[in-house]
């Protein structure tokens, strides 16, 4: 099923980024492209970033940085970034950051289709551990294929 979000046009693979917004607008670049968010999207989550810290970082190595649906959704999507050298986020905990999956869904059913597909890759110890270290499209896409 991620395999359907997950195209090849919505993963980037880079050596690095300057930083985690940077990182936040190269990962949003595939969906702005296909026309399934606005430029409002990116900076509604700059503005919750400054407003709440980055909340969105929730496991070592990985961010899944959203907005709400009203603030640029156009149709659900995922795209993929990972960031060879890691980028820091300003957490703490989870810095620094290999894998930035963005998210972005209309409504809450879709939301939790799309989060219940990747939490099931999350949760798997072995394949979240294989995903930070995946730094090549058909390492990703093997990964991406199973769930």
């Amino acid at each position: 099923m991620l395999a359907k979000w997950l195209t090849a046009d919505r993963i980037n693979i880079v050596e690095q980024v300057e930083d985690w917004r940077a990182a936040v607008r190269l990962s949003a670049a595939p969906l702005l492209d296909a026309g399934a968010i606005t430029p409002d999207y990116i900076e509604a989550i700059f503005a919750s970033h400054e407003k709440l810290g980055p909340y969105y970082v929730i496991a070592p190595g990985l961010a899944m940085p959203h907005a709400r649906p009203e603030e640029g959704v156009i149709t659900p999507a995922l795209s993929l970034l990972h960031v060879k050298q890691g980028v820091h986020f300003e957490s703490e905990e989870n810095d620094p950051v290999f894998v930035i999956v963005m998210l972005c869904a209309i409504n809450g059913e879709e939301h939790l289709e799309m989060i219940s597909h990747l939490a099931e890759l999350f949760s798997d110890e072995n394949d979240f551990e294989a995903l930070i270290k995946a730094d090549t499209y058909p390492a990703l896409n093997t990964l991406i294929q199973k769930y």
